[in-house]
């Protein structure tokens, strides 16, 4: 039976949570806080369980989190700083060659966008997107196109960047699993979004390099060797995968001691895996490259100043999930969702849509969608991998409809000189479409799985 006048907290909360983060533009961390406190409120929660639970839910999501994305913002800044980018750039296009160039850009994308932030790899990047446009004078979207996919996709489905590693925590989803699930939903994605959309939208809109950018091309440096950079940037994903396959009914006929299973997993723990990564990249990318200590404990620190407003965030989310699962409304929820025959998959995607259509965050909407679907989930007979794939089904839609309340969108209007029109056309449109063929895959694995 239908509890309405908790249904009715719910949906107050969420309202509230909107109308603060739309209409006043008060810090998502905040705004997540006092909606969280509204719901328990209404809900007849007492108030000194409402202070506990929010200490309860911020503790429990931060004990993971914190760690992991402060470890992945300094492992990318250090990849960054040391031209690994640049040189995994170069390395790409020189393989594939001119002709395969939007696939390669694509590939780079992809790759580059799992240590780094989405918008600093583009503004790395962009320079190279430059250098080809001016050098076939094809449209700059020919090749932007499907970098921006690459950064897009990983950035929201893949660990350990901070958008899925923030929801599998929150959804209780083995990390490597999300990874697995990330890798067969996002190629896909990828390609659509990337190189086939970049063929059809570019004999509809043609741009050039812009005028003011023609003088922020990189210098030429000394880049690191791009297989070190691959080695890197695969340790932390190797690991964690392995911890899971032999965690899996796969992993457990294989013929090793206790002690030596014990020793993999804790290599393949995130935590340990991302410290590993952190410290050769400080040797080969820093000391061996002639950074000095303090060069690196410099980059390292400014590159927590973003974490810290992600994780404070993800913790906010945790808050919400746990106030939500304590009323008991995310049982009600559902439970109304069930009885109108609407899977956990389209709940979790067209609750991030929503919100990431009306506020204009990726990340926001994954952790605010995430406290939701968790509490829609509790107690329900889910498989890992179907967790996974909720995952995936959140990062889809959190992906969706890129618009003018979203940073990227005016990042990408002015680096390629687009108009409005222009860029809701091509980069809104792209978002679009890596949204619908991820949750398209999401579904169709959910079945095979």
């Amino acid at each position: 039976m239908i509890d309405y006048s908790l249904l009715l907290a719910v949906v107050a909360g969420i309202a509230l949570l909107l109308i603060l983060i739309l209409y006043f533009k008060l810090q998502a961390f905040l705004s997540l806080l006092i909606s969280s406190i509204a719901v328990g409120l209404l809900a007849g929660m007492p108030a000194s369980d409402i202070v506990l639970n929010i200490q309860k839910g911020m503790g429990s999501t931060l004990g993971f989190i914190a760690v992991v994305i402060g470890l992945g913002a300094m492992f990318g800044a250090i990849l960054e700083s040391s031209g690994g980018v640049q040189s995994l750039a170069a390395f790409i296009l020189q393989k594939t060659g001119e002709k395969r160039a939007s696939w390669a850009l694509a590939a780079t994308g992809f790759l580059v966008s799992i240590p780094v932030f989405f918008d600093v790899a583009f503004v790395i990047l962009v320079p190279v997107v430059y250098a080809l446009q001016k050098k076939t004078g094809r449209s700059l979207l020919f090749y932007g196109i499907p970098l921006l996919t690459g950064l897009a996709v990983t950035h929201a489905f893949i660990p350990p960047t901070p958008g899925p590693v923030a929801v599998a925590d929150i959804l209780g989803a083995d990390l490597g699993l999300v990874i697995a699930a990330g890798l067969l939903a996002g190629i896909p994605a990828t390609i659509v979004g990337g190189p086939m959309f970049a063929s059809f939208i570019t004999k509809r809109i043609h741009v050039e390099t812009p005028a003011s950018f023609v003088e922020a091309e990189a210098t030429p440096q000394k880049l690191p060797s791009p297989g070190m950079i691959l080695g890197l940037v695969g340790l932390p994903l190797v690991l964690i995968l392995m911890n899971t396959y032999l965690d899996s009914p796969l992993g457990a006929g294989i013929p090793l001691s206790e002690r030596a299973v014990s020793w993999i997993k804790m290599l393949g723990h995130p935590f340990v895996a991302l410290i590993l990564a952190n410290l050769l990249a400080w040797y080969l990318l820093g000391l061996r490259r002639g950074f000095s200590r303090n060069d690196l404990l410099s980059i390292t620190s400014s590159s927590l100043a973003p974490a810290g407003l992600i994780i404070l965030i993800t913790g906010a989310g945790g808050v919400f999930k746990q106030i939500l699962t304590e009323t008991g409304a995310g049982q009600m929820l559902a439970e109304v969702m069930t009885s109108y025959g609407l899977s956990a998959f389209f709940f979790a995607f067209l609750t991030a849509a929503a919100i990431r259509i009306l506020q204009g965050s990726s990340t926001v909407a994954m952790i605010t969608a995430a406290g939701m679907t968790a509490a829609f989930l509790e107690g329900a007979a889910f498989t890992d991998m179907h967790r996974a794939l909720v995952v995936i089904a959140i990062a889809s839609g959190a992906s969706i409809l890129s618009h003018v309340n979203d940073s990227g969108f005016w990042l990408v209007s002015k680096y390629f000189g687009l108009t409005e029109r222009q860029t809701l056309r091509s980069w809104t449109v792209m978002t679009t479409l890596i949204a619908l063929t991820g949750f398209g895959m999401v579904l169709l694995l959910s079945v095979v799985f």
